[in-house]
């Protein structure tokens, strides 16, 4: 009596043979991720190699809002690149800008930073030639930077890495097309960031020093105003109930951004940066605008006392471009609630 072997079919080969290839090509992805390079496609979730590279990588701490991070990664993309060391970027940054800026630094997810052996190295808000040697592997920058000092060698590239997403753009831009100043389309527009918020408690109280008042937005809107016909002013602010009772509007070219409602940070920021000019007052919010957009900036200057805890950390040469224009503060008030 004789056996036949069963042969398989060819339907059921080819349907193995192609299970082998998912299953594998699944499982490489998972394993090995795409080495990072400074041509990554924007917004591209990149895991480190579980065998970490041997010269080392750069990433930074993700601490504060939008202002904060765009700063921290500007820092990270400039130092990285001087240090010849591939960047990564936390989660969280990630998320707080990709939805806004054309970003390509890839993302270091969290369950690998875990496992890198990171060196902390804490930076102040200005450069310092020690920045451009540094001797380890696998760096952590911490701290609050975000003076153009870090990367304004290479403010091409971060203008770049700061582009706006297209819709992002063309909805700000509409809304300045659509603005006039007594009934006539303006031809300069000059962006307004008030920042109050938190801020309105902290300056006094613990850095002895103030917020912009009305004064101070009178002289830098008039400070346009003498050297540009009719241009009109596109106010933004965390306060902006505020805005409407100090900022006069009679002459009908001021407009409060969203009709007077505190709008996203993400849509007030690109209005600014489509501005020709700013008027900031405090913050780094109000400094990225104002290098976004290029033009005229005028910025509240001297507003702490001389013995103010804040000096220490802050250097208004590191933070405001010199070809900028300061209006110095009013002090009165915080000097008078001193004790």
């Amino acid at each position: 009596m004789r056996f036949w072997a069963t042969c398989p079919s060819a339907f059921t080969i080819s349907f193995l043979f192609i299970i082998l290839v998912v299953s594998t090509l699944f499982h490489c992805h998972r394993r090995l991720a795409l080495v990072p390079t400074p041509w990554a496609s924007p917004g591209r979730r990149v895991l480190v190699p579980r065998s970490l590279p041997q010269g080392g990588i750069f990433t930074i701490n993700c601490k504060g809002r939008l202002g904060n991070q765009m700063g921290e990664y500007a820092t990270l993309y400039a130092l990285a690149k001087l240090n010849g060391r591939p960047a990564f970027i936390p989660a969280q940054m990630h998320s707080t800008l990709a939805p806004i800026f054309r970003i390509t630094l890839p993302v270091l997810h969290d369950a690998t930073a875990s496992r890198v052996p990171w060196r902390n190295y804490h930076l102040d808000d200005w450069m310092e030639e020690r920045h451009r040697h540094i001797p380890w592997a696998y760096v952590r920058l911490t701290g609050y930077p975000c003076s153009w000092t870090f990367y304004h060698h290479v403010r091409a590239e971060i203008l770049q890495e700061f582009a706006l997403h297209d819709h992002v753009r063309e909805a700000a831009q509409a809304y300045l097309r659509g603005l006039q100043v007594n009934g006539s389309r303006p031809s300069t527009f000059v962006g307004v960031h008030v920042r109050r918020g938190d801020y309105v408690h902290v300056m006094p109280r613990v850095w002895k020093g103030v917020v912009a008042d009305r004064r101070y937005l009178e002289r830098a809107l008039d400070w346009f105003r003498a050297r540009y016909s009719a241009p009109i002013f596109v106010v933004t602010s965390d306060g902006m109930a505020w805005c409407l009772e100090n900022i006069d509007a009679s002459r009908g070219d001021v407009v409060f951004a969203g009709s007077g409602r505190q709008g996203s940070p993400g849509k007030d920021f690109a209005l600014l940066t489509q501005c020709n000019h700013t008027i900031m007052t405090i913050g780094t919010f109000g400094v990225w605008a104002a290098y976004l957009a290029g033009g005229d900036t005028v910025y509240l200057a001297n507003f702490t006392l001389p013995n103010s805890p804040f000096r220490a950390v802050f250097r208004p040469q590191a933070a405001f471009r010199p070809e900028w224009v300061g209006i110095a503060a009013d002090l009165g008030q915080v000097r008078k609630s001193r004790p």
